[in-house]
């Protein structure tokens, strides 16, 4: 197979059912996160078979945000690349968060959340409160559930509340 390349500002065709879409943009990558891609999800559900401007794609309203590896989407499936608009929109309000105790099945409720802004410095904050509450959550997340969030709304991995 040769090598996937992605560029920022390209745009994917998600299918989240037999007869619906959705489209998602590579919008920067995130050094505070490994490096790893970001997108902006849309929230518009499409036909399958429909055809739109992608110009018009990008007015849309944004869903959420989320740190993914692109090319693993791409070689299983999960999204195909349907163009390229240099256009990502603003960056500087993305907001994520993770919590120190994730990964641990026995804290069902954090008090140790760090935040971040993409390329920035993390900032502990202990509990979350306030503005953080609509924090993306910023972990590498898979293909996998970037379609999951995409179809239902939200992930269905275990994370710690808050």
């Amino acid at each position: 197979m040769s090598k996937i390349i992605t560029k920022i500002g390209d745009i994917f065709s998600v299918q989240i059912d037999d007869n619906n879409k959705k489209y998602m943009q590579y919008i920067i990558n995130d050094m505070t996160q490994l490096n790893s891609d970001v997108i902006r999800a849309f929230k518009t559900v499409y036909q399958i078979d429909d055809n739109f401007d992608l110009a018009d794609i990008l007015k849309g309203e944004v869903e959420f945000y989320s740190h993914c590896v692109l090319d693993i989407g791409i070689k299983y499936g999960y999204w195909k690349k349907v163009g390229n608009i240099v256009d990502v929109g603003k960056i500087n309000h993305i907001l994520f968060r993770d919590s120190s105790d994730y990964g641990n099945p026995a804290i069902k409720v954090s008090n140790n959340w760090w935040v971040w802004k993409i390329n920035d410095d993390q900032k502990y904050i202990g509990k979350l409160r306030g503005k953080y509450l609509s924090a993306e959550i910023g972990i590498v997340v898979t293909p996998e559930d970037i379609v999951t969030r995409l179809r239902t709304g939200k992930y269905d991995f275990v994370y710690p509340g808050y």
